[in-house]
């Protein structure tokens, strides 16, 4: 993987506010992502992470790269919101400071819940067979699922 910092073209009002431009190409893509970010320095640390954005959304299918199966997104978190013993207890432990994904698994029940480094775009463009797909989805329509409102069964 590379990744570069780019300093800006106007500077910022406070000294110690520096702004950058982080620049992500991730392996084997053609398009890279840039994500405006302000980092403070107080001493010697900065305070601020760059922030990734979200690559899939609710709707998109998708593969998971490792476990190769296929899946629909439901949700996404902006980072791993689940706990501690939970992430501990995943095998592959990918950074928590990355988006998340709720997938609904294809031909199972399961739900997974999957960083954004670990899955790609599914190119089969087909529909997925899991229970709550009705739940969550009003529509399937040229190779994307259409997300309703309505929240996770027993949330209400």
């Amino acid at each position: 993987m590379e990744h570069g910092w780019t300093n800006p073209s106007s500077p910022c009002e406070n000294p110690r506010l520096r702004r950058f431009q982080l620049q992500y190409i991730s392996p084997g893509s053609n398009h890279s992502g840039k994500v405006r970010l302000a980092v403070l320095y107080s001493g010697r640390r900065m305070i601020s992470i760059p922030k990734t954005r979200p690559r899939f959304q609710p709707g998109q299918l998708v593969h998971h790269r490792r476990y190769n199966y296929r899946g629909v997104v439901v949700a996404v978190d902006e980072r791993c919101l689940a706990d501690e013993r939970w992430y501990q207890a995943n095998r592959t432990q990918p950074n928590r400071n990355q988006p998340w994904y709720h997938v609904l698994v294809d031909g199972t029940d399961a739900v997974t819940y999957v960083a954004q480094s670990n899955i790609e775009s599914d190119w089969v463009r087909a529909p997925i067979e899991h229970p709550l797909v009705p739940h969550f989805f009003s529509e399937f329509d040229d190779g994307h699922y259409v997300r309703n409102n309505r929240p996770w069964p027993g949330s209400q």
